[in-house]
């Protein structure tokens, strides 16, 4: 065959791998309101850097007539390109070729392109639009999950790791993702489950639809288990990028760091007003975190689960770092079980990847009830202990009002290694709150004097004159300043600068035994 001819031959195989499966289911998934996986990448990547791998890999079943169903790539796109300049690898599943379905191959493919990131230091994106493992293959697609999964948690810590759920992912293709570091879903095109409705209708016999059971809402706001809800495919890819913008490409780096014009000295004075001087009186964290931002900008994750915390990403002075915040508005930022999941999770993804904490702290205890106690909050608590006791990073707290108990210790005090603690005048650190601590301790001076309620009034102002204000953990050195809350964001860049250099270790061993 000569040159001409082979080159032919070549431009017809590119032309049939790029078809998929064909127009009609093209068109299919354009009607769903889904863009086709090569569409996904070309909006994920800067223009034109996008470099495809095992384009022509087909399946090696021969049964059932699968001998002459063969497309090219198999269901899968895989390949690594840059975002923001900076090299990225990725598959896209294919829902117009066998549905997605996973073979032998595909998973080959998948494979091949998550040890190249690894090998690379590269991060490492998922596009899942599949109708699972690939039937007619046995348990050949199954072992396929296994080899995924594997990798999945050997590149954990080692490089970020995103999924996108942009179609259906479900039964074992659920536990890639949920192995991943983040996971985005797409309003009413994508869903999740172990099993599907029919399955659960058989056996429990209740009735509950695709996007009730599993679709991005669901996940968003009731499992915990997806960190994004996006109106469409655009708008994840989108948020994909700006995500991959925080972070750096694998553990040994740091996070990118960008110019910016917001000045490091720049004051806040309407932050003095923020903070109730009613302590029973709710305000919204948030307020104060994209207040001390560069540019006023915060990119929150998890925003739709655990509200009585927030955590999310941002600049200070260029820098990208990690915010964990109570969040007062919510369930006057007790923390619960979620929160305490949802805040440990994240402490420890920052943790492994070099990106500094910023803690907010206001905070009356923890939830307390039989549903929490049963639930496990004593073993759910201790993971954020575990977290921040563990984590080596940079981390600045800053008290703004309430620091109750135990809760106290648990977000980053310096009892547990934080580095800076900083408090508001408007801060109250004390075993618990001032009416709860008169009523135990001088129950029966209230009971006995002439006038209770006024004895009970004078009491509790001398206890928060004695122990619910800052001044007195400044005394012992639990605090190391009390700041102008106008000054935030300045005490804080100083404090980065600071620990730009610190250096902390733990103990030597194969891995701790966190409480899962």
């Amino acid at each position: 065959m000569e040159s001409k001819e082979l080159l032919e031959k070549l431009e017809h195989k590119n032309k049939q791998a790029m078809e998929g499966g064909g127009s009609d289911r093209i068109k299919k998934q354009h009607d769903t309101g889904k863009l086709t996986a090569r569409e996904r990448i070309d909006k994920l990547f800067d223009e034109g850097t996008f470099i495809e791998i095992d384009r022509f890999k087909t399946h090696r079943c021969t049964d059932f007539g699968m001998a002459d169903k063969k497309i090219p790539g198999d269901g899968v796109v895989t390949g690594h390109g840059h975002i923001h300049g900076r090299q990225t690898f990725v598959y896209a599943q294919d829902f117009t070729s066998f549905g997605g379905s996973l073979s032998q191959a595909h998973a080959e493919k998948i494979c091949k392109v998550m040890e190249m990131a690894m090998r690379m230091g590269a991060p490492m994106i998922g596009i899942n639009d599949s109708g699972g493992a690939r039937i007619q293959e046995g348990i050949m697609s199954l072992s396929g999950y296994g080899d995924i999964f594997l990798l999945n948690v050997m590149a954990s810590g080692v490089i970020p790791q995103i999924n996108a759920i942009m179609g259906p992912s479900a039964g074992g293709a659920v536990y890639s993702p949920a192995l991943t570091d983040w996971i985005f879903m797409v309003k009413k095109t994508s869903y999740m489950f172990i099993t599907g409705p029919e399955v659960i209708k058989a056996v429990t016999r209740e009735e509950v639809t695709k996007e009730a059971l599993g679709g991005a809402i669901a996940h968003n706001t009731m499992s915990g288990v997806a960190h994004f809800a996006s109106p469409d495919d655009e708008t994840c890819l989108d948020q994909i990028r700006e995500l991959l913008g925080f972070l750096p490409q694998n553990n040994m780096e740091d996070p990118p760091r960008l110019k910016t014009n917001d000045d490091p000295m720049r004051r806040d004075e309407s932050l003095r007003k923020i903070v109730p001087s009613n302590p029973n009186v709710p305000y919204d964290i948030r307020d104060i975190v994209q207040s001390n931002m560069d540019d006023c900008h915060f990119f929150e994750v998890h925003e739709h689960w655990a509200k009585n915390i927030v955590v999310g990403f941002g600049r200070m002075d260029g820098m990208p770092v990690g915010v964990i915040a109570n969040q007062p508005k919510f369930m006057a930022g007790v923390l619960d079980i979620n929160a305490s999941i949802k805040g440990a999770r994240f402490v420890r993804f920052c943790d492994a990847f070099n990106i500094p904490l910023i803690i907010y702290e206001d905070v009356p205890g923890f939830m307390p009830g039989t549903h929490q106690e049963h639930g496990g909050i004593i073993k759910h608590g201790a993971k954020l202990i575990y977290a921040f006791c563990e984590a080596t990073v940079p981390r600045i707290t800053i008290i703004t009002r309430k620091a109750y108990g135990g809760a106290y210790i648990v977000m980053s005090s310096k009892h547990i290694r934080g580095d800076i603690n900083m408090a508001y005048p408007t801060a109250e650190i004390a075993v618990m709150g001032a009416e709860g601590a008169v009523n135990i301790i001088s129950r029966n001076q209230i009971k006995n004097a002439e006038d209770p309620e006024a004895e009970r009034k004078r009491l509790i102002d001398d206890y928060r004159e004695k122990f619910s204000n800052p001044f007195r953990a400044a005394e012992l050195g639990y605090i190391d300043e009390v700041i102008d809350p106008a000054d935030t964001r300045l005490k804080i860049i100083q404090s980065l600068k600071m620990l730009k250099t610190k250096r902390d270790t733990n103990p030597p061993k194969k891995h701790g035994n966190i409480p899962l």
